[in-house]
């Protein structure tokens, strides 16, 4: 207990000290409420042709983009170390290298939930404040966005989680890795080929498939608010989809920085 204890203490340390750590969290924020916001702003309800059936999805789409600056954020904690070769430093300090990683892991994942916190709020007022304008109005059958609404709660909470999924997903590669630009790539690709892939097949029941198994279109579902039935995997399933890409990804880097030289 007094190994993690002081692994923690030193992640901490590190990470705070960092200036993109700091940057790449409000940019976690940013990119989350303003592209929310400019999505919610973007779409207008004058006909029911033209309605987005889904406002609290609509009012959470910023998690589309901001998950790249998490992904970012997560492979930094990692690889910049082994870019300056302070890995060996770490690991001579705190010779328990699951303690290490399970000790970064938890510095990282309990950053990334405070910002998407404040992410989620500032996007479902955004939503609040915009949509009404647009004509997403109880008059037209769309009730004000809240979190008092146990649907629309839901929804944001589990983005939050989704965006420390993710961060725990990029974590693991990351370690596997060892290279900053690869891991990035390596993450984005996972998370952003397989939808264009559902896309890109002609079969229905293989785009289906595909989008099952897809840690991104799996996870987002847990924003979804309406249709549930009709949705590839149900909202907390396709959370537990990506829950289980993350694990994989930080048990294979378990075993390689267990076994492997720094």
């Amino acid at each position: 207990m007094n190994a993690l204890h002081n692994a923690l203490h030193m992640e901490w340390t590190k990470l705070r000290t960092v200036a993109s750590t700091v940057w790449l969290l409000a940019g976690v924020i940013a990119v989350t409420v303003i592209v929310s916001a400019i999505v919610s702003s973007a779409l207008s309800c004058t006909s029911s042709a033209g309605c987005h059936p889904d406002l609290t999805r609509l009012s959470l789409s910023g998690v589309d983009l901001s998950q790249a600056v998490v992904a970012i954020l997560a492979v930094l904690a990692v690889t910049g170390e082994y870019g300056t070769g302070m890995i060996r430093t770490t690991l001579a300090a705190a010779p328990a290298r699951i303690t290490v990683l399970a000790a970064k892991a938890t510095v990282v994942t309990a950053l990334v939930l405070a910002a998407g916190v404040i992410a989620m709020i500032g996007s479902v007022l955004a939503g609040w404040l915009i949509l009404p304008g647009h004509g997403y109005t109880p008059a037209n059958g769309y009730p004000a966005l809240s979190l008092a609404d146990g649907t629309v709660l839901r929804a944001a909470g589990g983005s939050v989680l989704y965006l420390a999924l993710i961060a725990l997903l990029s974590l693991g590669i990351a370690v596997v890795v060892r290279e900053s630009a690869v891991a990035i790539g390596v993450v984005l690709g996972v998370l952003y080929l397989i939808p264009i892939l559902s896309l890109a097949v002609g079969s229905p029941s293989v785009a289906r498939h595909l989008q099952q198994i897809s840690p991104m279109t799996a996870g987002l579902e847990i924003q979804a608010s309406i249709g549930l039935r009709s949705l590839p995997v149900s909202p907390w399933v396709g959370l537990g989809v990506l829950a289980a890409w993350a694990a994989a990804a930080l048990l294979a880097g378990a075993l390689l920085l267990r076994f492997r030289d720094a």
